[in-house]
């Protein structure tokens, strides 16, 4: 693969399920959730709370027009950003998961959260008498996640598609013969995003026990799980294709071996090429599992799509591909 060469788009699909699940089912959950409350305006203090700090009651108020119309930007621009996601650069099924599923938990959290604080103060003549807002976070982030993650499994996967092309005679190759067999595993670990995440455990671990409000121990939590998923990779080449696997053994993808079209190792930046680290989507829809900068394997497949991992020892891998796609030809 020739370093000049610019890459082909590949076309969209799905965008209608994309836009459902990612645009009009978010706002149809933030519009009926701003319905219900404004349905409480009697019963409801003039202001209400819309902000609580580290102490036990809130310290922010505002009217109920100015907290719903505030909610309602804020969940239809993450709405908005994360279906244009899907929408433009969704070629491959993990990034229109993605978009649904971040779209669709947002919308969740942001309603979750806005009917939470408010039913709360339903009753009271003061909204200073309410009472702490833990409880509320942490159903609205639990249901966020319940309804992310099934609306990201409703987005249709990616059909299995025949390359359309041989792989290159100047692709490398390696020294193979017709008859023998061959494996190629690697594994990465570790990189910036170790100290980001790191820091972020630490930082938020340490706010919950200060103000001892435990549930915000949940975050911490998820952000272990999160940053363990997304910065140690194991990738296997063998006669079935190229497999990339979290530690977690999740998120994983796999790009079978009769869509491959050819495989190269290259330097990766991955702010970039990807805007930062972990399971990423580039600006020409490729995915990137990227760790750290420098070398990767690049492996581009059936219809034009691209698949980045940063590895080491990745030209022996690429080699490797290039032959059992050429012999399985």
């Amino acid at each position: 693969m020739s370093s000049n060469s610019v890459p082909t788009r590949p076309s969209v699909p799905h965008r209608g399920i994309t836009t459902l699940l990612a645009l009009v089912a978010p706002t149809a959950v933030l519009t009926a959730a701003a319905a219900l409350t404004w349905s409480w305006r009697e019963d409801l203090p003039d202001p209400v709370a819309v902000h609580w700090g580290t102490g036990e009651g809130p310290d922010g108020f505002a009217s109920l027009t100015s907290s719903l119309a505030t909610m309602a930007i804020i969940g239809v621009l993450l709405a908005v950003m994360f279906w244009a996601i899907g929408f433009w650069w969704g070629q491959l099924a993990s990034t229109r998961r993605l978009s649904a599923g971040a779209s669709v938990g947002m919308s969740a959290f942001v309603a979750g959260l806005q009917l939470g604080s408010l039913d709360m103060q339903r009753g009271l003549t003061d909204a200073a008498d309410a009472g702490g807002v833990g409880a509320v976070l942490a159903i609205a982030t639990l249901a966020a996640l319940v309804v992310g993650i099934g609306a990201a499994l409703l987005v249709p996967g990616d059909r299995p598609t025949a390359a359309t092309s041989s792989v290159p005679d100047d692709a490398p190759r390696a020294a193979l013969g017709a008859s023998e067999r061959a494996v190629w595993i690697a594994t990465i670990a570790g990189g910036p995003g170790v100290w980001i995440g790191a820091s972020s455990i630490l930082v938020t671990g340490v706010l919950a026990v200060v103000t001892r409000e435990w549930w915000l121990l949940v975050i911490p939590a998820l952000l272990l799980a999160l940053f363990a998923g997304m910065l140690a990779w194991t990738v296997r080449v063998d006669s079935r294709g190229v497999h990339v696997r979290s530690a977690l053994g999740w998120p994983r993808t796999h790009v079978p071996l009769a869509s491959i079209e050819e495989a190269s190792a290259r330097d990766v930046a991955p702010f970039r090429e990807f805007g930062g680290f972990g399971w990423r989507t580039g600006r020409d829809g490729s995915l990137g599992i990227v760790v750290r900068h420098g070398e990767g394997l690049e492996v581009v497949h059936s219809g034009g799509k691209r698949l980045v991992v940063t590895i080491d020892d990745a030209g022996s891998g690429a080699a490797l591909l290039n032959t059992l796609a050429a012999r399985a030809r």
